[in-house]
């Protein structure tokens, strides 16, 4: 396969054509780097306007992933380099990639989006602003930011606000990981297929006489997916956060963020999906738990376009600030696994400090054009 970093091709169709996207990066688990989001964005553009194309298909390279999220490497080093901000290229990776994931929510044509294996991050934010989201026996979703120190950004605020009960709310502050199941039940996904069938999906894509219509071409979409999605009903794996939304909204029910955290973290349970989820919340940034929960009360009526527009100002002081390098020289960069978080427990945390991070720090939005 090509070296590009992301591959677009145009399948002939019965009528129309189909543009097909390969993230390209299987050695980094098809992790997004600026010059990715980029392509990404001048690709959509332009088949956005051509007639010819009528619906496109978005996929990872490999068998171990869709996307495991932005190349947080690259945003560790922006961060060290310029303290305090700004910080050149991670403010403008933030701009340019929730600006891609605008258009992806807001595009005119079918986007079907085959998420098999991990969904990560920047992966889940691409897979979210699709308008046809297939999970797979493989699929393995999270949003674990705040073990780095950072927040369920690229749509978060928007997807996990829109989640059954306290659903939302637990996901983010533990980071836990879901499956398939799990995606449909918090709608995450629209259809689940079994792995085996893509190869037939596409060509199913490819037998369809394609219109002018975006109507009728999600129709055409629908009736190309439904058959196998009743085929494979027998390989959805066990839900796991259906199953636990008593406890869910039951540790979730506390008086202020702090309580939610203690339940959560303090809770004795043999659950091994549970006990992972407290797990990742008790070794987090407690100054990530907090701002991760004030950004879901901030933007809970919010529209599309306002929740971006928060979430770029939320990232841009969150990678001025040195929790969010501390965070991932431990887990990425040095994976020592024991990052000097800045305040022992929520409680430690100057309310005027939590405050800080929800002010503008330039005079104008990047996203207030959108």
């Amino acid at each position: 396969m090509s070296e590009a970093a992301v591959l677009f091709d145009e399948l002939p169709a019965s009528a129309g054509r189909i543009g097909r996207i390969t993230l390209n990066v299987p050695g980094t688990l098809n992790s997004l780097t600026l010059d990715m989001v980029d392509l990404l964005q001048g690709q959509l553009d332009a088949w956005a306007a051509d007639d010819s194309i009528a619906a496109i298909f978005i996929e990872g390279s490999g068998d171990k992933a869709f996307c495991a999220g932005g190349d947080v490497q690259a945003l560790h080093r922006s961060a060290v380099e310029q303290p305090g901000g700004p910080c050149d290229y991670a403010e403008n990776f933030f701009t340019r990639e929730y600006r891609m994931n605008y258009t992806l929510h807001t595009y005119p044509k079918p986007l079907v989006c085959w998420g098999h294996g991990i969904v990560m991050g920047g992966g889940l934010g691409v897979m979210a602003g699709c308008n046809h989201r297939v999970v797979t026996e493989a699929t393995r979703i999270a949003m674990p930011e705040v073990t780095i120190a950072l927040f369920p950004d690229v749509g978060g605020s928007w997807f996990l606000n829109h989640m059954p009960g306290k659903a939302g709310q637990f996901l983010a502050l533990t980071g836990a990981s879901i499956n398939a199941a799990d995606a449909l039940y918090t709608g995450l996904a629209d259809r689940f297929i079994a792995s085996e069938y893509k190869d037939a999906v596409l060509a199913s894509l490819l037998e369809q006489g394609w219109t002018l219509s975006p109507a009728e071409n999600h129709a055409l979409v629908r009736h190309c997916l439904r058959p196998f999605a009743e085929r494979s009903l027998g390989s959805v794996p066990p839900a796991q956060v259906e199953p636990h939304m008593a406890t869910i909204n039951r540790l979730c029910d506390g008086d202020s963020v702090h309580e939610v955290i203690d339940n959560i973290v303090s809770q004795q349970t043999e659950d091994p999906w549970l006990a992972r989820a407290r797990d990742s919340l008790a070794h987090g940034s407690s100054l990530a738990a907090l701002w991760i929960d004030r950004q879901l009360i901030a933007t809970r009526h919010a529209s599309l376009k306002e929740v971006f527009q928060a979430e770029i100002q939320l990232a841009t002081n969150i990678v001025r600030y040195p929790e969010f390098a501390e965070g991932v020289r431990a887990l990425l960069i040095d994976k020592d696994r024991n990052p000097a978080w800045q305040y022992a427990n929520s409680r430690a945390v100057p309310e005027e400090l939590l405050d800080g991070f929800f002010h503008a720090p330039w005079a104008e939005n990047p996203l207030a054009n959108l």
